[in-house]
């Protein structure tokens, strides 16, 4: 079975032991040739400057294909655009565009004045521009402001119809859910890559909280399977082999690309990586 592309997503610093981390997470994983790493904003674009200034300095330092998340929250439309030509002038041409959560004190999201409405009308004015790779969000289960699963796949296919090139979806514990959206998607006449989000399970009882937040459905046997791995210090593995296992089956199902939500910590998602076939490159100066 051929080894399949990977993409990582990072999120920016907020201290000086933070920019170390990220930029270990960096070192470990840039050895497996990604197609693309992107930078998150935080809940009502909180880290938009740091996300700003992580991406300038992994686009200049670390040789990878850096895309930087941008969202409607808290901007103007000449504001979110003038950011957008600031990462056109520094070089960066992949964008994740998104509509972006509100502040955690608003509840729901609510339209800047003169702001982006929505996603849609965000990746119309980047695709206007011409000069980005454009990646955007897509939900295999319900989103919680969603009316059905239907809807999320209308929406998605109306952000392929704005310019979009390619969809990343919301991480998942069944693979059923991806291949049921996948189908879906391809019913509804979507034909351009829309490639799952993979979490690997680095702290259950975060990582749960997170998903219960997102509107991702948990099974009641994650609960008991790492109950009773914590017990004998084994959650690290039960999280590789579980990931290992999804990513495998995908594989199985003709999925050739993954993005991997790291959260700035780089070891379980390098050894899901190297058990499915994603090996480091060899550097040519290194060959005997």
């Amino acid at each position: 079975m051929t080894a399949p592309a990977v993409s990582f997503e990072f999120f920016p610093p907020q201290s000086l032991e933070a920019s170390f981390r990220l930029w270990d997470t960096v070192q470990v994983l840039s050895p497996l040739n990604p197609r693309f790493v992107s930078v998150t904003y935080g809940a009502g674009g909180t880290t938009r400057d740091l996300t700003r200034d992580a991406v300038a300095t992994l686009h200049k330092h670390s040789g990878l294909n850096v895309a930087a998340h941008l969202t409607c929250v808290k901007a103007t439309r000449d504001e979110t655009l003038a950011i957008a030509e600031g990462f056109a002038d520094a070089g960066v041409k992949e964008i994740v565009a998104l509509r972006g959560d509100p502040p955690k004190d608003e509840g729901r999201f609510s339209v800047h004045p003169g702001g982006f409405a929505n996603s849609v009308e965000l990746i119309e004015a980047l695709a206007g521009t011409g000069k980005f790779t454009i990646r955007v969000g897509a939900y295999p289960e319900k989103h919680p402001e969603a009316a059905t699963d239907a809807a999320d796949v209308e929406y998605l296919k109306r952000k392929f119809d704005a310019g979009a090139d390619e969809a990343i979806t919301q991480f998942f514990f069944d693979k059923a859910h991806f291949l049921r959206f996948r189908d879906a998607c391809a019913k509804a006449g979507i034909d351009k890559p829309v490639v799952p989000g993979i979490m690997p399970i680095e702290n259950w009882k975060g990582i749960r909280r997170f998903a219960l937040n997102t509107g991702t459905s948990v099974p009641a046997w994650l609960d008991d399977a790492f109950d009773k791995a914590a017990r004998d210090g084994r959650q690290d593995l039960l999280a590789t082999a579980l990931c290992t296992e999804m990513c495998t089956e995908l594989m199985a199902e003709g999925v050739d690309k993954f993005h991997f939500y790291t959260l700035n910590r780089p070891e379980l998602t390098r050894d899901v990586c190297h058990a499915i076939g994603v090996t480091p490159s060899v550097r040519l100066e290194n060959v005997a």
